[in-house]
């Protein structure tokens, strides 16, 4: 029996679940490894706490109405780059928003990735010189950069390196205050929700600005292609796309018209038999102008498959030979940092809180690419999980962890 549409998607969807989940699994490690009893209380100024500095001494009301600030100003200054990276995208500067990416890739992989290495060399107590240390830090940056904005790269590699910067910049956002952080992450879920969906929301501006121009926007974004794929006709896509990390990330579905099904007369068809099968055929432009990337499902019919349009068994038959292509699933980098921080802020509590907000954010992750099949627009990939992962962590800390405790201490469950 032939894989069903829906089995072909779970697996896509795996694609995108399994490295979210190793980059919270990674910054988990990450928070128990580098927190000792001198460091605990440290935390970093950033962008994100420079109006309230959070202290222990503080009530609980002006923590949350500093906190609350905080969450306000990082927010306004995040739409306004956005809005500033919309004129220059408007305006032609793609290239130096190019350029502006790499420079954020190498900073992230370099300064921070290097005040990483630092803290675990030290908490362990490995022994390496500062020379190898830069040498290791100089290649690991440079192939980095390289992996992620080159051509001709390992789509496994990209893939690592991907990764590696969502740990490195959740890593440090988990060295905020606990109330800060936890505002911040409502707040960035608000944020991305009318970023996205409103009619003049900074995101949903660029996406308008990529489809009339029918490019992609220059952003850091993990891409769960397939390494081996066919090529063959195919004619329904998804696309999971986001901005830079810096903002946050958005979902979108889109169906793809590989084939021009609609283009049924006999020049057409002599056409194609001429040029051999070419490429051009089957890289035709996504619904709208979108050019993000698309992960192309192909299988018999089903329910999906005829909300797309495609009712003759024909098309039926093409919508399934091809899984990835030459574009993929892609999840912006955003949501590996802001899931990341809320499952490392957890870790910081105990364990029982990382697995229900783990759960609770990979619940809202899929719920997300659930409505991207029925609601067919740009949706917002934060606000669910987030949600979801913030109410767990405080039904789990409030609620769960002091029932658990209790019957186990009175041997009513061990």
């Amino acid at each position: 029996m032939e894989p069903s549409v829906l089995e072909c998607l779970g697996v896509e969807i795996i694609g995108v679940m399994s490295p979210v989940s190793i980059c919270m699994f990674l910054v988990v490690l990450l928070v128990y490894a580098l927190s000792s009893p001198s460091s605990s209380a440290a935390t970093i100024t950033t962008a994100a706490n420079l109006v309230y500095a959070e202290n222990p001494a503080d009530s609980p009301a002006e923590k949350f109405e500093g906190a609350l600030l905080n969450a306000v100003v990082f927010v306004g200054l995040i739409a306004l780059v956005t809005f500033l990276l919309v004129l220059l995208y408007y305006y032609n500067c793609t290239a130096f928003l190019r350029h502006y990416t790499r420079f954020s890739a190498f900073f992230v992989l370099a300064s921070m990735g290097g005040s990483i290495l630092l803290s675990l060399l030290q908490r362990f107590s490995i022994p390496l010189d500062a020379v190898s240390s830069l040498l290791l830090l100089f290649n690991f940056t440079v192939v980095g950069v390289l992996s992620v904005f080159a051509g001709g790269i390992p789509i496994i590699l990209r893939q690592a390196y991907m990764v590696c910067l969502g740990i490195i910049v959740a890593a440090w956002f988990t060295k905020l205050p606990e109330w800060t952080t936890w505002t911040l992450l409502v707040a960035l879920a608000l944020y991305d929700l009318v970023a996205v969906l409103a009619p003049g929301g900074p995101l949903k501006l660029l996406v308008d600005l990529a489809s009339t121009r029918n490019e992609e926007l220059p952003a850091l974004v993990y891409e769960a292609r397939p390494t081996v794929a066919t090529r063959t006709p195919a004619a329904l896509g998804f696309v999971v796309a986001g901005v830079s990390d810096s903002e946050a990330s958005r979902i979108e579905l889109q169906v793809v018209s590989r084939d021009n099904v609609s283009n049924n007369d006999d020049d057409d068809d002599d056409i194609d038999a001429n040029h051999g099968g070419s490429d051009e055929g089957e890289r035709s432009p996504l619904v709208g102008g979108m050019r993000f990337g698309d992960v192309v499902i192909n299988e018999e019919m089903s329910p999906l498959v005829e909300m797309s349009g495609m009712g003759d068994g024909e098309d039926a038959e093409r919508v399934m030979r091809e899984i990835g292509g030459e574009r993929g699933i892609k999840l912006g980098l955003g949501d590996f940092v802001f899931y990341s921080v809320l499952v490392g802020r957890a870790a910081m509590y105990d364990l029982m809180t990382v697995y229900a907000c783990y759960l609770a954010i990979i619940s809202g992750l899929g719920c997300t690419l659930i409505l991207l099949s029925v609601c067919r627009q740009a949706l917002p990939a934060l606000p669910i999980s987030i949600a979801l992962g913030v109410l767990f962590y405080f039904l789990t800390r409030l609620l769960m962890e002091p029932f658990i405790v209790g019957t186990a201490t009175n041997l009513m469950m061990f």
